[in-house]
């Protein structure tokens, strides 16, 4: 039988600095085939190449990743200015606009790290451009050295809801967590629901409020090692779950009446 299919996000850059692609970590492809038990297919987030409603139809879920560049602050009505880093404008084009038509369908999506920071902004958010450089706010950037390992250790805990979604799931009031990124919630959206903090109060773990279907992100990398992770696995399990769920809603053919 098929596995339902994932559309995981790509990100844009250049190869060897001058040829242009797109591309996504191994990490991705690993949790969504070898714990959500679906086929992962890279999504190049460029309205030249991808169009959402035929991705809607393609694709039975979403992974949105992390990345790099941010989202625009146009997108949240603020004005760029040099803290706001670097921008992915194609990838923004098609993100937001399905973000909101998925939370619109109930067909589910994990938004991670800069994906978590998509669904707040396509929710009507806003963001902060650099979370250490707020009073009482820690670096939650990846550490520049070290190996692999080093940079998506375990690094702080998260506080969750209790009776919530995501302590519901996770079976404990607090999870440790990796943590690599720079910028923040600063207003959540409207119909966002804040379920997980880290010590210095930045925002963790959201769900869009009243959605039909699975509408999970979270602000750390729960794509590392997680085969293995503790958190990362129930997470993933979940959402494949939810995906499996829709697609077989979507390939359910409905029975004929013999004569």
């Amino acid at each position: 039988m098929t596995r339902p299919v994932v559309g995981i996000i790509s990100n844009s850059f250049l190869l060897n600095e001058t040829y242009p692609a797109h591309g996504g970590g191994t990490m991705n492809f690993e949790a969504v085939s070898g714990v959500s038990d679906c086929l992962g297919m890279l999504i190049a987030a460029d309205p030249r190449f991808s169009c959402v409603d035929e991705l809607l139809e393609i694709c039975d879920g979403f992974l949105l990743t992390g990345g790099r560049p941010n989202v625009h602050p146009e997108e949240y009505g603020e004005a760029e200015t040099s803290a706001h880093g670097a921008f992915d404008r194609a990838r923004d084009a098609i993100t937001l606009p399905l973000v909101r038509a998925c939370v619109e369908r109930g067909q589910p999506f994990l938004g991670i790290c800069r994906g978590f920071q998509e669904v707040n902004v396509a929710m009507g958010g806003s963001l902060y451009p650099e979370i250490r450089d707020l009073p009482g706010r820690m670096n939650h950037r990846m550490p520049p050295n070290g190996t692999l390992e080093e940079k998506f250790a375990l690094r702080h805990r998260v506080r969750l809801v209790e009776g919530g979604a995501f302590h519901k799931l996770f079976g404990a009031p607090e999870v440790m967590t990796n943590t690599l990124h720079g910028q923040g919630i600063k207003r959540p959206g409207e119909r966002i629901v804040v379920e997980g903090w880290a010590p210095d109060g930045t925002p963790e773990a959201i769900r869009v409020r009243d959605a039909k279907g699975f509408t999970m992100a979270v602000q750390w990398h729960p794509e590392w090692d997680a085969v293995n992770d503790p958190v990362s696995r129930p997470l993933f399990t979940a959402f494949g779950k939810a995906v499996h769920d829709w697609a077989a809603r979507k390939h359910a053919q409905p029975l004929k009446c013999s004569a």
